[in-house]
Protein backbone atom coordinates (compact mmCIF):
# COMPACT_ATOMS: atom_id res chain seq x y z
CA UNK A 1 0.00 0.00 0.00
CA UNK A 2 1.89 3.30 -0.83
CA UNK A 3 1.25 6.54 0.68
CA UNK A 4 -1.29 7.77 -1.90
CA UNK A 5 -4.13 4.92 -1.14
CA UNK A 6 -3.27 5.94 2.73
CA UNK A 7 -3.64 9.07 2.66
CA UNK A 8 -7.00 10.41 0.77
CA UNK A 9 -6.04 13.69 1.02
CA UNK A 10 -2.60 13.73 -0.66
CA UNK A 11 -4.44 11.91 -3.50
CA UNK A 12 -6.94 14.23 -4.26
CA UNK A 13 -4.14 17.46 -4.25
CA UNK A 14 -4.02 19.06 -7.91
CA UNK A 15 -2.27 21.99 -9.56
CA UNK A 16 -4.28 24.85 -9.44
CA UNK A 17 -6.27 25.49 -12.53
CA UNK A 18 -5.74 23.41 -16.05
CA UNK A 19 -2.70 22.81 -18.02
CA UNK A 20 -3.04 25.31 -20.76
CA UNK A 21 -3.21 28.70 -18.28
CA UNK A 22 0.54 27.47 -16.78
CA UNK A 23 1.72 27.05 -20.50
CA UNK A 24 0.40 30.81 -21.18
CA UNK A 25 1.31 32.07 -17.82
CA UNK A 26 4.96 31.48 -18.78
CA UNK A 27 5.09 32.35 -21.98
CA UNK A 28 3.24 35.31 -21.37
CA UNK A 29 6.06 36.29 -18.32
CA UNK A 30 8.84 35.05 -21.26
CA UNK A 31 7.50 38.07 -23.73
CA UNK A 32 7.65 40.08 -20.73
CA UNK A 33 10.90 38.93 -19.42
CA UNK A 34 12.75 39.45 -23.01
CA UNK A 35 11.18 43.48 -23.09
CA UNK A 36 12.39 43.53 -19.31
CA UNK A 37 16.01 42.56 -20.75
CA UNK A 38 15.87 45.04 -23.85
CA UNK A 39 14.52 47.94 -21.03
CA UNK A 40 17.97 47.16 -19.49
CA UNK A 41 20.09 46.65 -22.62
CA UNK A 42 19.13 50.41 -23.55
CA UNK A 43 19.42 51.68 -19.79
CA UNK A 44 22.76 50.04 -19.58
CA UNK A 45 24.14 52.03 -22.77
CA UNK A 46 22.41 55.45 -22.34
CA UNK A 47 22.26 55.61 -18.62
CA UNK A 48 21.54 59.22 -18.24
CA UNK A 49 18.58 59.64 -20.61
CA UNK A 50 16.82 57.01 -18.55
CA UNK A 51 17.75 58.59 -15.65
CA UNK A 52 16.28 61.93 -16.94
CA UNK A 53 13.16 59.87 -17.69
CA UNK A 54 12.68 58.08 -14.75
CA UNK A 55 13.15 61.70 -12.81
CA UNK A 56 9.80 62.59 -14.85
CA UNK A 57 7.76 59.65 -13.75
CA UNK A 58 5.27 59.89 -10.08
CA UNK A 59 6.72 57.55 -7.86
CA UNK A 60 3.34 58.01 -6.44
CA UNK A 61 1.24 56.75 -9.31
CA UNK A 62 3.35 54.11 -9.54
CA UNK A 63 3.34 52.73 -5.81
CA UNK A 64 -0.89 53.58 -5.66
CA UNK A 65 -1.68 51.32 -8.76
CA UNK A 66 0.76 48.60 -6.71
CA UNK A 67 -1.31 49.16 -3.60
CA UNK A 68 -4.51 48.53 -5.79
CA UNK A 69 -3.50 45.76 -8.15
CA UNK A 70 -2.49 44.04 -4.57
CA UNK A 71 -5.71 44.75 -3.14
CA UNK A 72 -7.38 43.19 -6.17
CA UNK A 73 -5.45 40.31 -6.02
CA UNK A 74 -6.31 39.51 -2.41
CA UNK A 75 -9.70 40.08 -3.09
CA UNK A 76 -9.32 37.76 -5.91
CA UNK A 77 -8.34 35.04 -3.77
CA UNK A 78 -10.95 35.90 -1.28
CA UNK A 79 -13.28 35.11 -3.60
CA UNK A 80 -11.94 31.82 -4.65
CA UNK A 81 -12.28 30.91 -0.53
CA UNK A 82 -15.66 32.05 -0.87
CA UNK A 83 -16.19 29.80 -4.02
CA UNK A 84 -14.20 26.75 -2.59
CA UNK A 85 -16.53 27.50 0.78
CA UNK A 86 -19.56 27.30 -1.80
CA UNK A 87 -20.84 30.63 -0.61
CA UNK A 88 -22.08 31.28 -3.96
CA UNK A 89 -23.15 35.40 -2.70
CA UNK A 90 -20.00 36.09 -1.77
CA UNK A 91 -17.96 34.54 -4.61
CA UNK A 92 -19.82 37.13 -6.64
CA UNK A 93 -19.27 40.36 -4.08
CA UNK A 94 -15.85 40.17 -4.07
CA UNK A 95 -15.15 39.45 -7.87
CA UNK A 96 -17.17 42.41 -7.99
CA UNK A 97 -14.36 43.90 -5.66
CA UNK A 98 -11.81 42.98 -7.42
CA UNK A 99 -13.09 44.30 -10.63
CA UNK A 100 -13.49 47.24 -9.43
CA UNK A 101 -9.99 47.54 -8.48
CA UNK A 102 -8.86 46.83 -11.95
CA UNK A 103 -11.07 49.77 -12.80
CA UNK A 104 -9.36 51.81 -10.93
CA UNK A 105 -5.76 50.77 -12.01
CA UNK A 106 -7.01 51.79 -15.68
CA UNK A 107 -8.28 55.05 -14.33
CA UNK A 108 -5.15 56.17 -12.74
CA UNK A 109 -3.17 54.64 -15.73
CA UNK A 110 -5.01 57.01 -17.69
CA UNK A 111 -4.42 59.76 -15.78
CA UNK A 112 -0.71 59.39 -15.86
CA UNK A 113 -0.73 58.91 -20.08
CA UNK A 114 -2.35 62.25 -19.91
CA UNK A 115 -0.16 64.27 -17.91
CA UNK A 116 3.09 62.75 -19.80
CA UNK A 117 1.17 63.49 -23.30
CA UNK A 118 0.36 66.78 -21.73
CA UNK A 119 3.85 67.61 -21.06
CA UNK A 120 4.47 66.37 -24.96
CA UNK A 121 5.87 63.10 -24.09
CA UNK A 122 5.49 60.15 -26.13
CA UNK A 123 7.27 56.89 -27.42
CA UNK A 124 8.55 59.08 -30.10
CA UNK A 125 10.39 61.65 -26.90
CA UNK A 126 13.28 59.01 -26.49
CA UNK A 127 13.90 55.41 -25.62
CA UNK A 128 12.90 55.44 -22.02
CA UNK A 129 9.50 56.89 -22.79
CA UNK A 130 9.25 54.28 -26.08
CA UNK A 131 9.33 51.72 -23.84
CA UNK A 132 7.74 52.73 -20.74
CA UNK A 133 4.62 53.55 -22.67
CA UNK A 134 5.59 49.65 -24.62
CA UNK A 135 5.85 47.95 -20.91
CA UNK A 136 3.05 49.36 -19.10
CA UNK A 137 0.27 49.50 -22.71
CA UNK A 138 0.95 45.61 -22.84
CA UNK A 139 0.42 45.79 -19.11
CA UNK A 140 -2.44 47.72 -19.47
CA UNK A 141 -3.71 45.44 -21.94
CA UNK A 142 -3.60 42.64 -19.92
CA UNK A 143 -5.54 44.40 -16.91
CA UNK A 144 -7.88 45.07 -19.46
CA UNK A 145 -8.22 41.56 -20.62
CA UNK A 146 -8.23 40.73 -16.79
CA UNK A 147 -11.49 43.24 -16.15
CA UNK A 148 -13.53 41.79 -18.79
CA UNK A 149 -13.26 37.82 -17.13
CA UNK A 150 -13.51 39.30 -13.81
CA UNK A 151 -16.74 41.14 -15.28
CA UNK A 152 -17.53 38.03 -16.86
CA UNK A 153 -16.77 35.78 -13.59
CA UNK A 154 -18.98 37.84 -11.78
CA UNK A 155 -21.93 37.36 -13.91
CA UNK A 156 -21.26 33.95 -14.14
CA UNK A 157 -20.91 33.80 -9.92
CA UNK A 158 -24.32 35.19 -9.65
CA UNK A 159 -25.70 32.25 -11.26
CA UNK A 160 -23.95 29.68 -9.13
CA UNK A 161 -21.14 28.71 -11.64
CA UNK A 162 -18.40 28.28 -8.91
CA UNK A 163 -18.03 25.98 -5.71
CA UNK A 164 -15.53 23.78 -4.37
CA UNK A 165 -16.95 21.12 -7.16
CA UNK A 166 -16.26 23.87 -9.95
CA UNK A 167 -13.39 25.39 -8.94
CA UNK A 168 -11.32 25.09 -12.89
CA UNK A 169 -11.96 28.05 -14.40
CA UNK A 170 -12.50 30.35 -11.57
CA UNK A 171 -8.39 29.16 -10.48
CA UNK A 172 -7.23 29.90 -14.33
CA UNK A 173 -8.75 33.35 -13.74
CA UNK A 174 -6.71 33.97 -10.59
CA UNK A 175 -3.49 32.75 -12.13
CA UNK A 176 -3.68 34.81 -14.92
CA UNK A 177 -4.80 37.83 -12.55
CA UNK A 178 -1.94 37.21 -10.60
CA UNK A 179 0.05 37.50 -12.54
CA UNK A 180 -0.66 40.55 -13.92
CA UNK A 181 -0.15 41.57 -10.70
CA UNK A 182 3.61 40.01 -10.64
CA UNK A 183 4.06 41.87 -13.41
CA UNK A 184 3.08 45.35 -12.13
CA UNK A 185 5.30 44.72 -9.18
CA UNK A 186 8.36 44.50 -11.46
CA UNK A 187 7.29 47.14 -13.59
CA UNK A 188 7.01 49.57 -10.75
CA UNK A 189 10.64 49.40 -9.60
CA UNK A 190 11.90 49.00 -12.95
CA UNK A 191 10.26 52.17 -14.75
CA UNK A 192 9.97 54.20 -11.39
CA UNK A 193 12.39 53.38 -8.79
CA UNK A 194 15.21 52.12 -10.40
CA UNK A 195 18.53 54.69 -10.33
Amino acid sequence: MDILSRNPAVATRRVPGAEGIWVFVAFDMLFFFLLFMLFMTGRRTAPEVYEAGRLTLDPNYGGINTLILLTSSWLFVLALEAARGDRVQETGRWLMAALLCGVAFGVSKAFEYGDKLAAGLTPATNDFYMYYFVLTGFHLLHVIGGCVMLGVFWNMARGGAFNRQRLVVIECGGLYWHMVDLLWIVLFPLLYLMR
